[in-house]
């Protein structure tokens, strides 16, 4: 805690209230639903085509038996920026003037773009920072700590801008990423789009184009939201193939589980910054859905095409009745 409050008061001076994330009133709150208990909706008026096995109870090591609850947790936040070793969520900027590995955005003809980009991603567990209750009353699971940590940044990845090297570390991408491949992405981009993430796809990007190789050069992009969309899948993809990031599958309530990519109805994200998503009629899209539904205006010249998404990862829990009891009555343990 002495740590923190000592690197709190250094960073203090050079923060921009103004501009920097915040957590309160950029993130869409809409976002965190459907809320579905024992496989039912309790929020109707937020729906989506996620299937999965309803169970009324569930189950977990230590024998537990609880209620099976599932929503979208604001778990990850993810910047996208051109300047290397800028936090755009906090408006600092570490680079010099002779700073190396900076990122580029060209025009290629037909109003179409190349770009070189640079990402970060944090763990962002904002239901942890506010203590809310359900964090704590889980079975099968530790309670999230509530710490902010930068897990990735491309400007320390060796391979982030050498696409030959990804080729060879994640040979997979040149099965992938071919053209018959990449065909069978179409579906997934109609899919995606109308909010029916299909899992057995998710190695296509959708409409952003080919999630492979992991690496920021994007040869061909219509905008910044396609182009900037498309480098927060790829980072969720490669932490998933390193087996560093986890999720929940369909129909389990206990415990996350590996997996080589990141799964479509696992995550959705939003755009905080520059222009944060209207929360009364945009939708906070599954990853590789077409930008034309929630990604118009939200670009404008110079910082205005620096990112920060906020990455909405499904949550599952078997809400412990014996935590709820402790709780209430202030027992511990």
């Amino acid at each position: 805690m002495i740590r923190k409050a000592f690197a709190l008061f250094f960073l203090l001076p050079a923060l921009n209230f103004a501009t920097i994330f915040n957590p309160v009133t950029d993130i869409c709150w809409r976002c965190l639903f459907p809320l579905k208990v024992s496989g039912q909706n309790v929020t109707p008026s937020h729906t989506d085509a996620i299937g999965g096995k309803a169970k009324i109870f569930c189950h977990c090591k230590g024998g537990v038996v609880g209620l099976p609850v599932s929503y979208f947790a604001p778990a990850k936040i993810c910047e996208v920026t051109v300047t290397p070793y800028r936090l755009v969520a906090f408006d600092i900027n570490l680079s010099g003037k002779g700073m190396t590995k900076r990122g580029y955005v060209k025009a290629t003809g037909s109003g179409h773009f190349e770009s070189v980009r640079h990402v970060h991603l944090y763990e962002y567990p904002v239901l942890a920072l506010f203590d809310c209750a359900e964090a704590f009353l889980c079975a099968g699971e530790k309670a999230t700590t509530a710490d902010i940590t930068l897990s990735y940044m491309s400007e320390f990845d060796p391979f982030w801008l050498k696409d030959s090297w990804n080729n060879v570390l994640y040979p997979h991408g040149l099965i992938y990423g071919s053209a018959l491949a990449q065909a069978t992405c179409i579906s997934d981009c109609i899919a995606t789009t109308a909010n029916k993430p299909i899992d057995k796809l998710s190695f296509c990007a959708g409409c952003q184009g080919s999630l492979f190789p992991y690496g920021g050069f994007i040869p061909y992009a219509t905008g910044a939201v396609q182009a900037s969309s498309l480098l927060v899948h790829r980072v969720l993809a490669k932490l998933h193939y390193l087996q560093l990031l986890r999720s929940y599958p369909k129909g389990k309530y206990c415990k996350k589980k590996k997996s080589t990519f990141p799964p479509k109805s696992s995550y959705k994200m939003q755009i905080a910054k520059p222009v944060k998503q209207s929360t009364s009629t945009e939708q906070c899209p599954f990853l590789g859905a077409s930008e034309v539904k929630w990604g118009v205006r939200k670009t404008y010249p110079g910082k205005g095409e620096e990112f920060v998404y906020v990455i909405f990862a499904r949550h599952a829990c078997c809400v412990d009745p014996f935590k709820i009891t402790a709780r209430a009555t202030g027992v511990s343990g």
